[in-house]
């Protein structure tokens, strides 16, 4: 999804959730600004959903507390002061809900984002380093619409991040943070590539 910049101005938290209540499409909120987010391309909205289907799937019945959530919850990143929609998120423990926004969670495990022209660079930079923020966050995936590539980014113990690519059709993701693999012919089925 594009993200644009929808009102100017110094924003509290409240305000933004009351813009949000009312709105026809989704916002996001850094630091007192209020960012449209616009729609996306089919392989987005295809892909947002594969990757959704595939760890709901992946982790029901077998993997402990972990549950998958889509693109509708919020994350609230409070020491980043932002409030943000990722394409699809895991989280494995009791949902942990912001004081602030009642319809956001602060613990997610893990964070998917499918990355698109007018959106990568901010899905690699900024909204990477918001998420960073989170105590609770174990690995980041960036996946890619126009070829088959998924890139993880796994928090070690000592607080470094490790980078590791799958790429092609043939190739097999691999979920540190909540032990699951995810065939990329699977999260890619019915793109057009």
């Amino acid at each position: 999804m594009a993200v644009e910049q929808a009102k100017h101005g110094n924003f509290s938290i409240s305000q933004y959730l009351a813009l949000e209540a009312d709105a026809d499409f989704k916002h996001e909120y850094e630091q007192g600004k209020v960012l449209a987010m616009t729609g996306g391309p089919i392989n987005h909205g295809i892909l947002c959903g594969n990757i959704y289907n595939e760890l709901r799937q992946g982790l029901s019945g077998n993997k402990g507390d972990c549950k998958a959530f889509g693109s509708e919850i919020r994350i609230h990143i409070e020491k980043a002061e932002a409030i943000v929609y990722p394409d699809a998120m895991v989280v494995c423990s009791d949902l942990l809900i912001s004081s602030s926004d009642p319809e956001a969670v602060t613990n997610p495990a893990l964070v998917a984002e499918v990355l698109s022209a007018s959106t990568e660079s901010y899905d690699r930079g900024n909204k990477f380093f918001k998420y960073r923020q989170l105590d609770s966050l174990r690995e980041y995936l960036l996946i890619a619409q126009d070829l088959p590539m998924v890139e993880t980014f796994y928090r070690k113990a000592d607080n470094v991040w490790e980078i590791t690519r799958f790429s092609g059709l043939e190739a097999t993701l691999s979920l540190k943070s909540i032990g699951l693999e995810i065939p990329l012919q699977s999260l890619y089925v019915n793109v057009r590539l």
